[in-house]
């Protein structure tokens, strides 16, 4: 039987392991948290990754590696790719773990960044600021996620707190971009080159972590889906990538302007559980492993939420048609992503039983 080892064993891993067990899979999962969501579901081996102990039990008898978080070390996963295939490709890790790297590869592929500048001290940041325009955001090179890592620059009075606040790292200051809405592609490469890509969804995010998809976004200007693949294929190509791969966008007066990229699979894309005629977990599997990719074709559309810090009412949720709910078994803490709810329909009520614990979705 097939064994696939895991970096990571967060959500995103524990819904790698429901796609892979009706494919016949096994999964062995290394992550040194002791109540991460996948250990519930598959062998977890709790340690540090680069225990070089850990590291030989991690790889023995796996047919291949993949991972479920974009901050895995890309000297670990060299490592483990002289041993076993890893996939995406360490060069997908190092490309997306700094922004400025990223955003320099958009910017080669032809991809429209938001204008930036990097930051490595405060004269950097005073010239960066005076240049790009104010409002402006200075964001951490590396580590950031969900919103965090991010400063707001409304004038020159922001420049110092900022840089108190995020001076030791390296950083980057962007432009602010005036967009009309965040959408986001996923696409997927096999082994052989083939690419297969999703929908463009319209996300709404709150407090800097996703909310809500729609998927396919509405209202949408079809040259912009065929701007996104080709996008998408570009990144795909550039880092003989193999897996699914998500990159986010502001659409922007008719254009797409690229905002970031995860080398994994992705939050705006859990709709595709349902939504799709094979859903981006089973796809990413099934790419890595050399097998044929599944259609990305939509089912039907739906939209999803993701459910934050505090679950709603479930008897509820549940009692209402075309609702789907996944939790991840964690425990409930504030800004914490304990499950999410995909519904074909009846939106509206689905929104006001979340608004009870979640001010996001209130009117």
């Amino acid at each position: 039987m097939t064994t696939v080892g895991v970096l990571g064993a967060g959500q995103l891993g524990r819904m790698l392991a429901l796609a892979g067990y009706p494919l016949g899979l096994r999964f062995r999962f290394l992550d040194p948290a002791a109540d991460a969501p996948a250990g519930q579901l598959a062998e977890h081996l709790r340690a540090e990754p680069d225990h070089p102990d850990c590291l030989d039990a991690f790889c023995d008898g796996v047919s291949v590696v993949t991972y479920e978080f974009e901050n895995v070390p890309v000297e670990l996963a060299r490592s483990i790719a002289r041993r076993v295939p890893v996939y995406p490709p360490p060069a997908a890790l190092e490309a997306s773990q700094d922004r400025l790297t990223e955003k320099t590869l958009f910017r080669e592929l032809g991809l429209e960044p938001a204008p930036f500048r990097p930051v490595d001290s405060r004269d950097d940041l005073a010239r960066a600021a005076a240049d790009l325009g104010y409002p402006c955001i200075l964001k951490t090179r590396r580590l950031g996620y969900d919103g965090k890592g991010q400063h707001r620059l409304d004038g020159p009075d922001d420049l110092d707190p900022a840089w108190d606040s995020h001076g030791t790292v390296p950083l980057i200051l962007e432009g602010f971009v005036r967009f009309q809405r965040e959408l986001s592609i996923l696409a997927v490469r096999g082994r052989a080159g083939e690419v297969a890509c999703y929908p463009l969804v319209e996300n709404h995010h709150g407090g800097g972590i996703l909310r809500r998809t729609i998927a396919p976004a509405p209202d949408l200007n079809p040259g912009l889906q065929a701007d996104a693949e080709d996008l998408a294929r570009r990144v795909l190509e550039r880092l003989d990538y193999v897996g699914v791969l998500a990159i986010e966008f502001f659409e922007c007066d008719g254009r797409l302007i690229a905002n970031e990229m995860a080398p994994r699979v992705h939050n705006s894309g859990h709709w595709s559980i349902e939504g799709a005629e094979c859903g981006q977990f089973e796809n990413h599997l099934r790419a890595v492993l050399g097998w044929p990719l599944g259609s990305v074709a939509v089912s039907r559309p739906c939209e999803m939420f993701n459910l934050i810090g505090v679950l709603p009412p479930l008897e509820p949720l549940l009692a209402l048609p075309g609702v789907h709910l996944h939790l991840y078994g964690k425990a409930p803490r504030p800004g914490r992503k304990l499950g999410h709810v995909t519904t074909f329909g009846g939106s509206d009520a689905v929104r006001q039983l979340l608004a009870a614990g979640d001010a996001s979705f209130r009117p």
